[in-house]
């Protein structure tokens, strides 16, 4: 009986991977990216509204101080003031200080009619002659500074006299501005990030306690028994993946049926020259006389060359098993078939038998050329070990109009009714030579085909063949050579 073990993979540090980690990992990376790319739209955001929030206190500056009565005489600091002029002060609203991001310092000119009347910074000689109503951007120096100030110029008239306002204000306010608000968008988002990475990780074990589950009802299946999993699933993910798993379960148990057949043939091909063995060898011992014990040591012979070729078939079996996952190659089956059946010629002939070969110039296919060979052999040898003398054997490369290609073995040594095929538990018993099946050699030939995409075909032949066993490729293999 054949059983299934656990083989013991060692994977090193790969074991001790884990996969909730690694979920974990790429779920709390994403949430990190989408912080980061939030930051960004933030301080995008920010700065956009803090471009606004700027121009807008600008123009209510320059508002505010187009409506509140100035003095007339020239007022610019560091030069003396005329006589009887007053000083006028700005608003309080426009002269906080320290400045701040929301508050920020405000530089003011102010011409009325074509006099300057005020200038909070001596910035007057500076600007152009005239200056366009609306914002505007100019580069200024103040205190040794080169740079860039954002204006908004305003202007309005009273009693046939024009008033014009220009409001002055430090870009760097502006991106303060934009700064703050940004940070306080972010700062609450950072500060929840370690408690986002906990929740990750507790919603990730809890989510894959299922798949934990399903692994444990995995383990403990009975493969032998026939076992298998539940097909509905609480989830359509495991729902997919138990359908896999037994399909898996099928082939393995169809694997566990054809290995307790072939070990039931095994037992079989060996039991009877093995019981042949011992009933000759008392025979030969309990022998009256020579020829007797002659004929039962004949026998012996006989029975321990016909245990040696299934030994020799099952080591051929190992071979063929080991190969299957060479690297394909270009067979050409005709000079296969010719090398085989010229190896055979003389078995042939020793058995007072007759081979031939009929095959087209050459035909190529994908394949490996050590298996196929095996086949073949085990086919031919077959074919005439376990037929009588004066048997015809043929073996023929063909392609058909369908365009599958066979590589057969036919004979005219019996029916093929009579031959035994794997898993059946004995062999018909007719008192012929011609009855004793492949057994090993036949499932070593299935087993070849299966892997060099072919199937085995048994089936009566053409007349005047009464077996044939035939190797048959597709319409769909590529095939070369003259067919």
């Amino acid at each position: 009986m054949a059983q299934m073990t656990t083989p013991q993979v060692h994977l090193g540090r790969a074991q001790d991977r884990s996969l909730w980690r690694y979920l974990w990992a790429w779920a709390f990376g994403a949430v990190v990216a989408l912080w980061m790319l939030l930051a960004g739209l933030a301080y995008s955001t920010g700065y956009h509204e803090a471009e606004e929030i700027s121009d807008g206190l600008l123009v209510s500056a320059a508002q505010l101080l187009l409506s509140q009565p100035l003095a007339q005489p020239l007022l610019v600091p560091g030069t003396p003031n005329p006589p009887n002029a007053h000083q006028a002060q700005l608003p309080a609203a426009l002269s906080q200080h320290p400045p701040n991001a929301y508050a920020p310092e405000f530089h003011v000119v102010i011409w009325q009619g074509d006099r300057l009347v005020w200038d909070s910074h001596g910035v007057h000689a500076q600007l152009p002659p005239r200056l366009a109503l609306g914002h505007q951007t100019l580069g200024l120096t103040l205190q040794g500074v080169s740079q860039d100030w954002r204006v908004y110029v305003a202007e309005s008239t009273e009693a046939t006299v024009v008033r014009r306002v220009a409001v002055f204000m430090d870009p760097a306010r502006r991106e303060a501005l934009a700064a703050d608000i940004s940070e306080h968008i972010l700062l609450p988002a950072l500060v929840f990030l370690p408690l986002v990475a906990l929740m990750l990780a507790s919603a990730i074990r809890r989510g894959l306690l299922p798949l934990q589950r399903l692994s444990g009802k995995i383990a403990a299946l009975d493969v032998d028994a026939g076992q298998t999993l539940v097909p509905q699933q609480p989830y359509r993910e495991l729902g997919v993946t138990v359908q896999s798993i037994n399909a898996l379960v099928l082939r393995l148990q169809a694997q566990i049926g054809r290995e307790r057949r072939f070990a039931a043939d095994v037992a079989h091909e060996l039991r009877t020259p093995l019981t042949a063995l011992v009933l000759q060898a008392r025979r030969a011992r309990k022998g009256s006389g020579a020829a007797e014990q002659d004929q039962a040591l004949q026998a012996v012979e006989q029975g321990a060359l016909r245990a040696g070729r299934i030994l020799s078939q099952l080591l051929d079996l190992a071979r063929a098993q080991s190969l299957t996952g060479d690297v394909s190659e270009q067979v050409d089956l005709c000079a296969l078939a010719l090398r085989v059946v010229s190896e055979h010629a003389a078995l042939a002939h020793e058995l007072g038998q007759d081979i031939a070969l009929e095959a087209p110039e050459s035909l190529v296919l994908p394949g490996q050329s050590t298996l196929l060979e095996l086949a073949l052999r085990n086919l031919v040898d077959n074919a005439l070990r376990h037929n009588p003398a004066g048997t015809y054997v043929e073996v023929r490369v063909a392609r058909d109009a369908a365009g599958q290609v066979a590589l057969s073995v036919s004979d005219d040594g019996g029916d093929v009714s009579a031959v035994r095929t794997p898993g059946s538990d004995t062999a018909p018993d007719t008192g012929t030579s011609s009855n004793v099946g492949l057994g090993i050699g036949l499932t070593l030939v299935e087993r070849i085909a299966q892997s060099q995409g072919a199937q085995l075909v048994r089936d009566g032949g053409a007349a005047p063949f009464g077996k044939r066993f035939a190797l048959v490729w597709p319409a769909s293999v590529e095939l070369s050579g003259k067919a």
